[in-house]
């Protein structure tokens, strides 16, 4: 929390804007050979190459995406990285550069920035991508971060939402709703702090759905990964909105319908207990949770024996024609229409 009054806290009008930048900025290496001048001028100057470039923009508000009650400032800098570096990767690219603009009230001291950027620069670091400029400017209240990534694919080789074909299969990466649940299990911890502040939580049998909120990991060796497996996804996207949205996205685009089956569908033991816990269905959650930021794609159904058994990945379903719409297949065997009901960041409370 900030308020901790036996901390050294620097104003930030003490060192200005350049004062600032400098000061959180001084400890970043470049890391790539396409970054040719990184912060400290006008403009970044980029290589340019063969490949072609992708560029990918988030927006992190407080009260809106996240709540400092339960978020350490060091865990939100590397989230808001690993948000953009998701985009990336589901684009089968390698992300290179980074850009992060911030907004902060005067309640935020030098320290707290610190903080913030200990975590940018930890996923810079873990990433191998060079923070190359940005913005810094005040906020009436609370903390605003704008990440842009930037990174290469090689020609040809872009992934995009609507290529996906009828009878590919669809394949998600690692396992789905720890996130969301890791976020239902903060809150309430959050609400009973508020009735009894000197209550200690006890996290020990949510370990991982908290990682999963607070720190999660973007999937950048899931391209590596499919390359020994000579399979080329012939759709992605990344899993951040929940997997009905995503798969949505995926059908829409790419005009055609899907099927896929609740059995089939990978959680964390974590899940399915804290699921019986707070009496929630495992398969609403992963369908509806978000913030997972798994890869969701498909591939042909010639690679089936390439993937099938692959502790990465799960097959989840396949893609059927357009008409026959997006339908999940309960444990009973019963057919029920999907919806895209994940998060929506322009609905009213």
């Amino acid at each position: 929390m900030l308020e901790d009054k036996n901390t050294q806290k620097t104003s930030l009008a003490e060192l200005g804007e350049f004062g600032l930048i400098n000061h959180i900025t001084k400890y970043f290496k470049v890391a790539n050979s396409s970054t040719i001048k990184a912060v400290g001028d006008d403009a970044a100057v980029l290589d340019a190459s063969e490949q072609q470039t992708l560029v990918t923009t988030d927006l992190l508000i407080e009260g809106v995406h996240f709540d400092l009650s339960y978020m350490p400032l060091k865990h939100l800098g590397y989230k808001a990285v690993m948000v953009n570096l998701s985009d990336v990767y589901a684009m089968n690219g390698v992300a290179e550069q980074i850009t992060v603009s911030i907004a902060v009230s005067n309640r935020f001291p030098l320290e707290a920035i610190e903080e913030l950027y200990a975590g940018i620069q930890l996923a810079c670091e873990t990433y191998n991508v060079d923070l190359i400029g940005g913005d810094t400017t005040s906020s009436t209240k609370g903390i605003l971060i704008s990440v842009t990534a930037i990174g290469k694919v090689d020609k040809g080789e872009a992934v995009y939402r609507n290529t996906a074909k009828e009878t590919d299969l669809i394949v998600v990466s690692g396992d789905l709703g720890a996130a969301y649940l890791g976020l239902q299990v903060l809150e309430r911890e959050k609400q009973v702090f508020k009735v009894d502040p000197n209550n200690q939580p006890d996290l020990d049998n949510y370990t991982y759905l908290i990682e999963r909120q607070l720190k999660p990991e973007a999937r950048k060796d899931v391209a590596g990964l499919l390359k020994e497996l000579d399979v080329k996804p012939t759709s992605m996207i990344d899993v951040s909105d929940g997997l009905s949205s995503e798969l949505f996205h995926i059908c829409t685009q790419s005009k055609v319908g899907c099927k896929i089956y609740e059995e089939k569908l990978p959680f964390d033991p974590q899940v399915i207990s804290t699921c019986e816990e707070f009496e929630l269905d495992s398969t609403m959650v992963a369908l509806s949770g978000g913030e997972d930021y798994e890869l969701l794609f498909t591939v042909p159904i010639a690679d089936f024996d390439k993937i099938k058994g692959n502790p990465h990945f799960s097959i989840i379903g396949h893609i059927t024609a357009e008409n026959q719409g997006l339908q999940l297949v309960t444990r009973a065997n019963q057919e029920i229409e999907l919806k895209a009901q994940g998060w929506n960041s322009l609905q009213k409370d």
